[in-house]
């Protein structure tokens, strides 16, 4: 399965899995067709949502204004929309490294 990917004029919309309390906060693939993304950051008080934004920042360069969470702030499935970033470079971060 590949990373589901929506283009607007906003930006690239994708579906994300959160997993908390990792060990390590890193991009792990994808996972039916949703980015897995795991954070060191506890689900309290927005903690987890603000690493998954500067994770996604960081790995596809864009200033961290331009990643936003549309759906699912306080749940583990989320859908974030990330302006400034070709579907390329986003579709890339599901590539195993």
């Amino acid at each position: 399965m590949s990373l589901e990917l929506r283009v607007s004029r906003e930006g690239v919309s994708l579906r994300v899995r959160v997993q908390p309390r990792a060990t390590k906060s890193a991009i792990a693939g994808e996972r039916g067709g949703a980015l897995l993304i795991r954070v060191t950051a506890p689900p309290v008080g927005g903690q987890a949502n603000d690493a998954v934004v500067r994770l996604l920042a960081r790995a596809l360069r864009v200033p961290v204004s331009r990643v936003r969470i549309q759906r699912g702030g306080s749940s583990r499935d989320k859908q974030v929309l990330i302006g400034g970033a070709a579907p390329e470079r986003v579709a890339a971060l599901a590539e195993p490294r």
